[in-house]
């Protein structure tokens, strides 16, 4: 058996596709497939049933991904910990993150620990959609709000404040709202990913969830902020986003008595896999990056108390 081949059928369990697998691996699909073949032939079982429409694992397949997984873990493991022994970061670091927020914050934070730490070799996938890391083979996902995977281990990097917020036009044309009841007659623009049961407010001793009128479903932060800048309704944001336009005065905090549940951004890795030295050094440098408070809260002031 060659490493290499196992760690192409590997990346096409995780990713479900030789051309994906591929792709993650930086190959040529016709060497991937080459390399698999070569695999199966050298265990005399055949891992992967290969059809039109999708790849399935055999069941060898299913009971040799377990084992080769573990061992690839272990030699890229073994690997990092004789790197940090020179003192050094080094080799493959795979992440997930979300688009708004990469393009505003988790970039520019990225940008110096790469200059520090050059033979890293990040791989850095954006997406909004809620990742599967481990089966989708990351190293590590950053994301805010709630965490609700428990197959994943989370460590916090700053507070995520999120805010109801209006255009100054909006609320002078359609009354600014000062209860949660009175949300129920104003136009709301949503965040596709969490839906319209996302407005939930915390009040003592019970939480409240609030349906207004949709006027804007998206599945992009800054469309959204743009969205309520230019009057379309109310938006429910955090304050990465929204920070700004609110010291601007494009955007008005639009205060109703309770504040949302706490959500915090994170970066999480999957249950039961040690984190290397990188991850938990660029959590390090994120968490010193974004501050606490966070520096988007700037002049924000805090929280205003339930009702």
């Amino acid at each position: 058996m060659k490493l290499d081949g196992i760690a192409v059928f590997v990346a096409v369990a995780e990713a479900g596709s030789i051309s994906e697998a591929a792709r993650r691996l930086r190959i040529a699909k016709s060497v991937a497939s080459d390399r698999l073949v070569e695999l199966e032939r050298s265990l005399g079982a055949t891992l992967v049933h290969r059809s039109t429409r999708k790849l399935s694992l055999t069941e060898d397949g299913v009971a040799f991904l377990e084992r080769a997984s573990a061992a690839l873990r272990e030699l890229d493991a073994a690997a990092a910990d004789l790197a940090e022994r020179r003192g050094t970061l080094a080799g493959p670091l795979r992440l997930s993150a979300p688009v708004s927020f990469t393009r505003l914050h988790l970039g520019p934070a990225l940008y110096p620990f790469l200059r520090a730490h050059p033979s890293i070799e990040l791989t850095l996938d954006l997406d909004d959609r809620r990742i599967d890391a481990q089966a989708e083979g990351y190293d590590g996902v950053i994301r805010h709000g709630p965490m609700h995977d428990s197959r994943l281990v989370a460590w916090r990097l700053a507070r995520s404040r999120r805010l109801l917020v209006a255009a100054p036009d909006y609320l002078a044309r359609h009354g600014s709202p000062d209860s949660l009841a009175a949300l129920n007659g104003h136009r709301g623009i949503f965040y596709t990913h969490r839906g319209i049961a996302d407005w939930r407010f915390v009040m003592p001793g019970r939480t409240v969830q609030v349906r207004a009128q949709v006027g804007l479903r998206v599945n992009n932060g800054e469309v959204m902020r743009d969205a309520a800048v230019a009057g379309l309704g109310i938006a429910l944001l955090p304050m990465f986003l929204a920070g700004a336009a609110i010291r601007a005065g494009s955007l008005q905090v639009v205060e109703v008595g309770a504040v949302t549940e706490e959500e915090f951004i994170y970066i999480a890795h999957p249950e039961g896999r040690r984190p290397s030295a990188k991850l938990r050094t660029l959590a390090d440098c994120l968490r010193a990056a974004f501050g606490n408070p966070p520096y988007w809260e700037s002049g924000l002031g805090a929280p205003s108390p339930a009702a």
